[in-house]
């Protein structure tokens, strides 16, 4: 996602995170470990509306990681990645975006200058959009957004497409094959999921049946569809037997992985509807299951 911060305002490229809520980007001077950047790094001394916030203010106690003090009083941030670790100075600075209407629309948000990195990616910063109160989305206001985001690769098949966000009031998705299920307070956007369905099989969340409120997390940083062992196995189990081939087991680099040999698409395999608290999402098994890598098709 991009957005502009500054005055004059530069352009910064963030990684759209859901399930995390500061948004950082990294910041003239960088040290050495910073990750070679495709766009230019922000250079705060450049910019007129940018200003440093106080670590004794309610913003620096609101960090993800509690904020701590610089010599210079500072608010210190340090926030940490699957990847890495990005560390730096809490500031204050205005933000800008491009309206439907293609108008430019400011605001002023806190946001982390990030003069230490361990993070090895070549997206420029993270762009929060947790429920928390330092997120992009709580700071801009009405806490309403969505999001289409295409699959990887999309952008070079058909330039023309792209992936979009949406923010404010007019963002609702509404049609004839929208579904919805209800949040459940957290600090992270928490659904349920009661269980999912191979073909017509169900297959429960728990062995005992009921699924426990605000199970599953909805994180746009993680691309896999991550679940639990006992429900993975239990699921697996239901996959293979609607297979009618074997699952690949003599190839150690693919481990455990259910994968198969076969020269038939992956648009034959089983499908998975996965059911939400009052809403049921049908996977494809494109979606399901991944085209095998070149040194591993038979």
């Amino acid at each position: 996602m991009k957005v502009s911060i500054g005055t004059p305002p530069v352009d910064i490229y963030g990684t759209v995170d859901t399930a995390s809520n500061l948004v950082w980007t990294p910041c003239v001077p960088c040290n050495d470990n910073c990750f070679k950047q495709i766009h230019p790094l922000f250079d705060p001394r450049k910019s007129s509306t940018y200003s440093e916030i106080s670590c004794h203010s309610e913003k620096c106690h609101q960090v993800w990681y509690e904020g701590r003090c610089s010599p210079q009083n500072s608010c210190i941030y340090s926030t940490g990645y699957t990847s890495g670790l990005s560390h730096g100075v809490l500031a204050k600075e205005k933000a800008t975006i491009t309206s439907s209407s293609g108008q430019a629309v400011s605001f002023d948000i806190a946001f982390g200058c990030g003069h230490n990195s361990t993070l090895h990616s070549d997206v420029q910063a993270t762009i929060g959009l947790g429920p928390g109160p330092l997120s992009f989305v709580s700071q801009i206001g009405g806490k309403r957004f969505s999001y289409c985001l295409l699959p990887r690769g999309t952008e070079y098949t058909d330039p023309s497409i792209t992936s979009k966000i949406s923010f404010g009031n007019g963002s609702e998705v509404v049609g004839d094959d929208v579904v919805s299920t209800p949040f459940v307070a957290g600090d992270e956007y928490l659904v349920t999921l009661e269980g999912i369905s191979v073909g017509d099989t169900y297959v429960s969340f728990n062995s005992s049946g009921k699924a426990s409120k605000g199970n599953m997390c909805i994180d746009s940083g993680s691309p896999m569809f991550a679940l639990p062992p006992d429900f993975y196995n239990r699921l697996e189990v239901e996959v293979k037997k609607q297979i009618s081939i074997d699952p690949i087991k003599d190839d150690p680099n693919l481990g455990t992985r259910l994968c198969y040999r076969t020269k038939i698409t992956n648009e034959n395999g089983p499908k998975l509807t996965v059911h939400f608290e009052g809403a049921s999402v049908e996977l494809k098994p494109i979606q399901t299951f991944n085209q095998p890598l070149k040194e591993y098709e038979y």
